[in-house]
């Protein structure tokens, strides 16, 4: 990090390490884990930029019932305040969750990835109950804290009203949803209406609102790309159902350049997304906390990787995010997604977002041809 000259790193503290049953007196070797890296990093002049949840749930916790089980808000709130009085001197900057979309969604809803259920009400009350945490946890810190959200820009493949209506229906589902009662708006009414039910089973008590839609000194953006809903699967190619049960569908139109993902390359999105951010809720500040993009790397002799797809894609980036600078966004920091090839949660080992090659036989490090022009980038724009 040092040597690419990087301001900050972003990492995540893994809470079973801290709490393995969830609950109860911290473990030290945990704490000790992460007070050495925290001071190696503030030694060498990296901001450590801290996250106290990304989706690894105490095994107990989740046979407890999980995040659609309330009480795990409350142990998330203990756990917070255990990593917080251990580091509060040395960092500055802290995240309660990552992508809760992602855990509540994709966990409990569709089922791509832990723990595998595929009920639109658990999603539901996950997604409810990871907001609550993040509110009882930001008060039992003392504030001062931000959170991580995947936003996307959602736009209707064609004029036609019912492509128009799904668009709207998801770009709330994916955005307003958590962002709304973030910024002390409560739920967005078309979405309470959707899953009326499920809201009126007392999902949100007295008091929760104003718990969640406390201050925010931070709002942190994930940004992979937009989205191009269509009510019918056959207005696109490759559809991708939607979460929710909103009969949306992505589609990617032809010839749209994507990574090994398969998520469509547009930079322009994401000058889109900031502006929009900034303009609908004036967060204070802003940080894009990951953007990035996984290709199919090439080792050359010596390991080397010349991945110009990574770098042609993060200058493309990186320039959009100054478009919307310019723009008068209040951006406090862009970090790449990711410093290390690393675990891909559903994808394993298989895709890597690194700008740094890891060879996970022998663990040996190698910058990649975009971790030098990340370099490169860093020492132009500070002088």
């Amino acid at each position: 990090m040092v040597e690419l000259g990087l301001g900050a790193y972003r990492f995540s503290v893994a809470w079973p390490r801290i709490q393995p049953e969830g609950s109860g007196p911290p473990n030290p070797k945990g704490l000790d884990h992460y007070r050495r890296l925290v001071d190696e990093l503030n030694r060498s002049g990296v901001e450590p930029v801290l996250t106290l949840f990304h989706w690894d749930l105490p095994q107990s916790l989740e046979d407890a019932g999980g995040w659609p089980n309330r009480d795990t808000a409350e142990r998330f709130a203990e756990y917070a305040t255990i990593v917080h009085s251990a580091l509060a001197g040395e960092v500055r900057l802290w995240i309660t969750l990552n992508e809760p979309w992602v855990a509540a969604w994709l966990g409990y809803g569709t089922g791509i990835h832990a723990p595998g259920k595929t009920d639109d009400a658990l999603a539901l009350a996950a997604t409810h109950h990871q907001l609550l945490a993040h509110g009882l946890a930001r008060d039992a810190m003392g504030g001062g804290v931000g959170i991580t959200l995947n936003l996307e820009p959602h736009h209707p493949v064609t004029d036609d009203p019912e492509d128009v209506r799904v668009a709207r229906l998801a770009d709330l589902h994916m955005n307003a949803l958590f962002l709304d009662p973030l910024f002390g708006r409560g739920y967005p009414p078309e979405l309470v209406e959707h899953y009326g039910e499920i809201f009126d089973r007392g999902l949100v008590r007295e008091g929760d609102l104003e718990t969640i839609g406390g201050s925010l000194e931070f709002l942190g953006v994930n940004y992979y790309r937009p989205q191009l809903i269509a009510a019918e699967p056959g207005r696109g190619t490759e559809p991708v159902e939607a979460p929710g049960s909103l009969g949306a569908w992505a589609v990617i139109p032809p010839g749209t350049p994507v990574t090994a993902m398969g998520w469509p390359i547009v930079p322009s999105g994401m000058t889109e997304l900031l502006l929009g951010l900034h303009r609908d809720y004036r967060p204070a500040r802003m940080f894009v906390t990951e953007n990035g993009a996984a290709f199919d790397d090439l080792v050359g002799p010596g390991g080397r990787v010349d991945d110009g797809d990574r770098v042609d894609y993060l200058r493309s980036h990186v320039a959009a995010v100054g478009e919307a600078i310019e723009a008068g966004v209040p951006l406090a920091g862009y970090l790449a997604w990711s410093l290390l090839d690393n675990f891909e949660w559903a994808q394993g080992y298989d895709k890597r977002f690194g700008i740094v090659r890891v060879d996970f036989d022998t663990q040996v490090r190698t910058p990649k041809a975009s971790a030098r022009w990340f370099a490169d980038h860093i020492k132009r724009v500070s002088g």
